[in-house]
């Protein structure tokens, strides 16, 4: 079997248990000679990776450029618990490859044989995985590929979130626009939970098939709500003692960090800086994953079995 990347264009477009117009000058030159808008650059090229898993199963993979970032939020921000201070400048030092899509059923079911999620559908995300799980699978498709396959880092993921942006979500500040991105604890959902968003519709009642929704502006699905997305760190109540370049979280713990919300939280749950925790040995309806790959793994790789 063989791996590759390719070449392709982007188009750009929380746990179940807790919750035009513009300004117009007239001009009496001819209209050929008015000066025109400056058109926008054209959408850059963007590296992916497809691993094929077997059985026609794939999972496809994009590149996540090396920079720096600001990790946690500022003391303004609406709904920041003091887990996500002190806000600091993080270095990601190396592009790596992260999946386009939360790990779903199928590719799970075909690596693990198993499909232990309680939402069943091939193209819906995996949950009622645990930490240990996650790592299981990482280990067994990195054997499989022959390349290193694991969960991000929670700086890698926060990075990845925002694409560049600064504001409470990847797509601005605002809760109500979150149902065109994530998919959370809203009018879709069944009745019974007192944090209910009755204002607004995201079409899901518990998880959604991957990629339903708008993508973030480097091409990443579900970022926001869906299932929460296990990370590799320790969880540490804050960012006290953390390093500024490719930070990897404390040296030891009881909790591993969780990312991104879920389809029965609260919209502020699924911010890009929000930092939830969880026992590695746990799982729940609303908690699953994301992989990446080291951007090292390039080329066409004779991968085993």
């Amino acid at each position: 079997m063989k791996t590759s990347i390719g070449i392709a264009m982007i188009v750009l477009g929380g746990a179940w248990w807790a919750l035009a117009g513009g300004c117009s000058e007239q001009s009496s030159a001819p209209a050929a000679k008015r000066a025109q808008p400056a058109a926008k650059p054209a959408p850059q090229p963007a590296k992916e990776l497809t691993l094929d898993l077997g059985n026609k199963v794939t999972m496809k993979l994009v590149q996540i450029p090396a920079g720096k970032f600001m990790m946690g939020t500022p003391d303004g921000e609406k709904n920041r618990p003091p887990s996500e201070s002190p806000q600091h400048e993080v270095t990601i030092s190396s592009p790596f490859f992260m999946g386009v899509y939360e790990l779903t059923q199928e590719q799970y079911e075909q690596i693990i044989g198993t499909n232990p999620s309680e939402f069943k559908g091939p193209k819906n995300p995996v949950e009622t995985v645990s930490w240990d799980d996650a790592v299981e699978f990482c280990k067994k498709l990195s054997q499989k590929t022959g390349m290193t396959v694991r969960l991000p880092t929670e700086a890698e993921w926060e990075y990845a979130c925002r694409a560049g942006s600064k504001t409470r979500f990847s797509f601005g500040d605002k809760d109500e626009d979150l149902c065109k991105y994530g998919n959370y604890c809203d009018k879709s959902n069944t009745p019974g939970r007192p944090w209910q968003d009755k204002d607004h519709n995201d079409g899901f009642d518990k998880t959604a098939p991957v990629g339903s929704l708008k993508p973030n502006d480097w091409g990443l699905y579900d970022m926001h709500g869906n299932v929460w997305e296990w990370c590799s760190d320790w969880y540490a109540y804050s960012y006290a003692d953390a390093k500024s370049q490719d930070p990897q979280g404390p040296d030891s713990g009881t909790k591993r960090v969780m990312r991104g919300g879920s389809w029965s939280m609260k919209p502020w749950y699924a911010r890009s800086a929000y930092r939830g925790d969880f026992k590695p040995d746990a799982s729940h309806g609303g908690l699953g994953f994301r992989v990446v790959v080291s951007d090292r793994n390039r080329g066409q790789i004779e991968a085993p079995g």
